[in-house]
C-alpha cells in the first residue's frame, strides 16, 4: 500500500475546511489511523520502495548508499572517533542560534538516506509537527525533533567539510565487535579495529552494563549535536539528549543489539527513542510545512531550552 501525506483525507469535514493559519500547523497534514487517531506510519516511501530498503541494489541511488556504507565501515575506527570528539568538542567553529542552524542545514544533502529527497528543514519540521500532534504536552520532544539532525552541518566547509561517511548514516559503537545487525556488515572486514584483539570482542574496551554515555559511537551528526547541546548548557531532559545522540543507532533501537552495554537509565530513555523513531522515519513527505507559520512556536521552545547563541 502506498501512503503519501498528500493522499490523506480527514474524517472531519470541519477539519478539512480549516486553513493552515487556524490549525497553526503550517499546512502539514499528518496521516492518521482511523482506529486510534494517532500517527499512521506508511508502508512505502515517496519513491515507491520500502523504508530503509538497502537491498534494492538496482538503482543508482541504492548503489550510492551502499558505497557510502562501505567507506563508513572501513574508516570509522576507535582512534578516529576519539580524534573527532577531541576536535569538535572544542565547539570553536562558529557562533549562531539554533534557528540559524536550521536554515543553514538546507545547504546539506544526506547521501546515506534512501527515503529523503526534500530540503533538510522540511524533514525537521515534518518530524516535529507529527510528534506535536500526538504528544502536545511534551514540548521538549517537539524541539528535540526540530534539532536532531542539525549536526549535519559538519558537511559544510565552515565546519571542516567532512566526508559523508563521517557525518551521516546509521551509527554503531566502536571499541567492540561490529554486530551483524549493522547494515552492509560485510564491509567491516576492512576496518583495522576488526583485526585488533582489544576491539573485536563482544565487550571490547567496555564492561557489561557500563551505560551508553560511556561508549564511543561512530562519529557523525548525532554525536556532534549531542556535544553542542551539552557544551552550551541545554536544559533538555536526558531523554532528549539520548534521542539526539542515538537516533541513528538502528542496530539498537530497531534490531535490539548492543543492549548488554546499557544501564537502567538507557532502558528508560530508549522508550522515548522508540516513540521518536517512527516519526523521524515515516513522516518524510512531499508536502511541505509552511516554515513562517510554525516558526514562532519553535523559536519559543528554543528560547526555553537553549541560549540565544550557541558555540558550534
Amino acid at each position: 500500500m502506498t501512503v503519501l501525506v498528500e493522499h490523506y483525507v480527514s474524517d472531519s469535514r470541519i477539519e478539512e475546511k480549516k486553513t493552515k493559519e487556524e490549525r497553526g500547523d503550517g499546512g502539514f497534514m499528518v496521516p492518521k489511523s482511523k482506529e486510534t487517531d494517532e500517527f499512521d506510519a506508511p508502508d512505502i516511501n515517496f519513491l515507491g520502495h520500502s523504508f530503509r530498503d538497502y537491498e534494492n541494489g538496482e538503482s543508482e541511488r541504492q548503489q550510492g548508499v551502499e558505497e557510502f556504507y562501505r567507506m563508513q565501515h572501513i574508516h570509522q575506527t576507535y582512534d578516529f572517533v576519539k580524534d573527532m570528539r577531541k576536535e569538535y568538542g572544542k565547539v570553536n567553529k562558529m557562533e549562531m542560534s539554533i534557528w540559524e542552524c536550521c536554515e543553514l542545514l538546507n545547504n546539506v544533502v544526506d547521501e546515506s538516506d534512501p527515503d529523503l529527497d526534500e530540503p533538510q528543514i522540511q524533514h525537521l519540521l515534518q518530524t516535529a509537527e507529527a510528534i506535536r500532534k500526538d504528544y502536545p504536552n511534551e514540548d521538549w520532544l517537539h524541539l528535540t525533533a526540530l534539532i536532531h539532525d542539525l549536526g549535519k552541518v559538519l558537511l559544510l566547509p565552515e565546519f571542516g567539510g567532512l566526508p559523508q561517511w563521517a557525518v551521516v548514516g546509521d551509527t554503531f559503537p566502536v571499541g567492540c565487535t561490529f554486530d551483524p545487525a549493522n547494515i552492509h556488515h560485510k564491509y567491516f572486514k576492512e576496518n583495522p579495529d576488526n583485526n585488533t584483539p582489544k576491539y573485536n570482542t563482544k565487550n571490547g574496551v567496555y564492561s557489561e552494563g557500563c551505560g551508553l554515555d560511556n561508549v564511543l559511537m561512530s562519529w557523525g551528526h548525532d554525536d556532534y549535536m549531542y556535544l553542542v547541546a551539552k557544551e552550551n548548557g541545554a536544559t533538555l531532559p536526558h531523554a532528549g539528549l539520548f534521542i539526539i545522540r542515538y537516533h541513528s543507532f538502528y542496530p539498537l533501537h530497531k534490531a535490539g543489539t548492543y543492549t548488554h552495554l546499557m544501564n537502567d537509565e538507557d532502558r528508560e530513555d530508549l522508550k522515548w527513542l522508540h516513540v521518536f523513531n517512527k516519526y523521524d522515519l515515516y513522516s518524510k513527505s512531499k508536502v511541505h510545512v509552511d516554515v513562517e507559520q510554525v516558526k514562532p512556536y519553535y523559536i519559543s521552545l528554543i528560547n526555553k531550552y537553549f541560549p540565544a547563541k550557541l558555540k558550534w
